[in-house]
């Protein structure tokens, strides 16, 4: 819930901080890529590959530890690009798809708003960072409020006495298991 109340009060902090964990996991993700090339070089298979993406994956890491307002001004134009290429691909499903499914509207639907939504973010990237900084706020009270109701709840269970399940048989039914059968055998 502190992530959620940060991101309303301090809105731009708050995405310099997220841009930094996503620096510290393309880094790591970055490093352990590069032990797993050097791994499989060492076992004469091809590792390049990996190690590309260890190289990439480390180099974002560092970028976004230099310039984390760039990096999240990347990531959001990132996600802005996608909603709108998402958006574009929904409408062309939709429309090849008109006389297989009913309501296809919808999914013309969902795909514009994808796409005025990225473009809308690719109009005003701070107001975009903005909106995202707060949906991820809304997002973490919501959730934060929700896991401190169930543990209020699971610690009033916790007080409570145990009892065992009552286990009830359908009718018809023995306790007893059923005696196997010898083998049949066919001579």
């Amino acid at each position: 819930m502190a992530l959620g109340l940060l991101g309303f009060v301090m809105p731009g902090q708050t995405l310099q901080v997220l841009a930094l964990c996503w620096g510290v996991y393309a880094f790591v993700d970055g490093f352990i890529a590069l032990l797993t090339a050097y791994q499989i070089r060492e076992r004469n298979r091809p590792w390049w590959s990996m190690a590309l993406v260890g190289v990439v994956g480390v180099a974002a890491g560092l970028v976004s530890f230099i310039w984390p307002v760039a990096t999240a001004v990347s990531l959001l134009l990132f996600i802005a690009v996608w909603a709108v290429l998402m958006g574009l691909f929904q409408i062309v499903t939709a429309l090849r798809m008109r006389k297989s499914i009913q309501g296809e509207w919808m999914l013309v639907a969902s795909g514009l708003i994808s796409v005025l939504f990225g473009a809308a973010m690719i109009a005003a990237p701070a107001a975009g960072a903005l909106a995202v900084v707060w949906l991820i706020a809304a997002y973490a009270l919501v959730f934060g409020f929700l896991l401190v109701c169930v543990g209020l709840r699971l610690r009033g269970i916790a007080k409570m006495p145990w009892e065992p399940p009552v286990v009830t048989r359908p009718a018809g039914l023995s306790t007893r298991p059923a005696p196997l059968s010898e083998p049949k055998l066919d001579r």
